[in-house]
């Protein structure tokens, strides 16, 4: 199937809404990883969300070039090809973008999306993130208003960080502490400056304790029960139930019964990176321990060529990342719901 339309991907977050579920958000830097989501979405028959970061973006132009907005078009121009062999269907996005990188990132992205919607052609990505946790709140809802006004001409969806997710990710780093866990009046407060539709559509990542980065399981101190606190005090100001199309960053380490609770309170969304990079990686590690003697020329020998051929070890690593994008399906409930099901 094509790339999800802007009306299928409205349809994609409303129906993952009323099921409770959400789709896994895959972060790629290459053909490889991009393919490997694909497999994995099509294995689990599930739609799903493939999406680059200012860094990918950067990478799949290519070191020496370190250009974001020519690496996001490349990748997103394969990934409109490719898709259409399978039978899922899938939105692209780009993920955080800090003010710093907005004007050389998000802003001409949105406009080549403008132009092609001008020409009766469907949007290159389907969304894209402003990452406006590291300004005060007037400030983000400021900047998201405005580029609320410019994705919603496009037919793209925005989606906002209202809150602050700690760790690490892509050099967007921030501290471990009270400001992880938003609040009813940064909800309020996001509703009276974009409003609940009207202005165009966004996705909101609320944050309730969520951490980038490697963590085992139960170090990440999650209260999801926020998102339920802010949807409510919300519905009950506008007469509308989970009125917000919530995202979860940072959920690597988090619990099922952490990751359940979210959906059941409006998460339609969940970022997956650490745990996809590993589940690339470790096949190769594992090829190359195993056949060192093949893949390195050991002693002064030639080495055996179908040891190290790039594609030995790429379909291993790709095969490794299908499975954990299935498993991410049946963890988030939305393996077996995909449209062309």
């Amino acid at each position: 199937m094509p790339i999800a339309s802007p009306e299928v991907y409205a349809e994609m977050i409303d129906r993952a809404k009323a099921g409770a579920f959400a789709y896994p958000a895959i972060n790629v830097t290459s053909s490889q990883t991009l393919n490997a989501a694909l497999q994995g979405f099509a294995e689990a028959g599930s739609d799903g969300i493939i999406q680059i970061s200012t860094g990918g973006a950067e990478y799949v132009s290519g070191p020496t070039i370190k250009n974001k907005v020519v690496g996001a078009v490349a990748l997103a121009e394969f990934a409109h090809h490719v898709a259409k062999q399978y039978s899922v269907n899938i939105a692209l996005h780009t993920d955080h973008c800090p003010k710093n990188h907005l004007d050389g990132f998000v802003r001409p992205l949105i406009d080549i999306s403008a132009e092609r919607v001008a020409k009766g052609q469907a949007p290159l990505f389907q969304s894209h993130m402003w990452d406006g946790s590291a300004v005060p709140l007037d400030e983000n809802l400021q900047i998201a208003e405005e580029l609320l006004a410019k994705t919603a001409a496009a037919k793209i969806i925005l989606e906002i960080e209202v809150g602050v997710v700690g760790g690490e990710e892509d050099g967007v780093s921030a501290a471990i502490d009270d400001k992880l866990y938003s609040t009813v009046e940064d909800g309020l407060a996001t509703v009276a400056a974009l409003g609940l539709g009207e202005k165009g559509r966004y996705l909101t990542a609320l944050t309730f304790g969520n951490v980038h980065g490697v963590y085992k399981p139960g170090n990440v101190k999650l209260r999801p029960e926020i998102l339920k606190e802010i949807q409510d005090a919300i519905g009950a100001k506008y007469g509308k139930e989970k009125p917000l199309d919530l995202v979860f960053h940072g959920g690597s380490g988090s619990l099922l019964s952490e990751i359940h609770g979210a959906l059941d309170y409006g998460v339609v969304k969940m970022n997956i990176d650490t745990d996809t990079q590993y589940a690339f990686s470790r096949p190769v590690a594992d090829h190359f321990f195993r056949n060192y003697d093949g893949v390195l020329k050991v002693d002064g020998e030639v080495g055996n060529k179908k040891a190290y051929d790039p594609r030995a070890w790429g379909k291993l690593a790709e095969n490794g990342l299908a499975k954990r994008v299935v498993e991410a399906s049946e963890h988030l409930r939305s393996a077996g719901t995909s449209l062309g099901k």
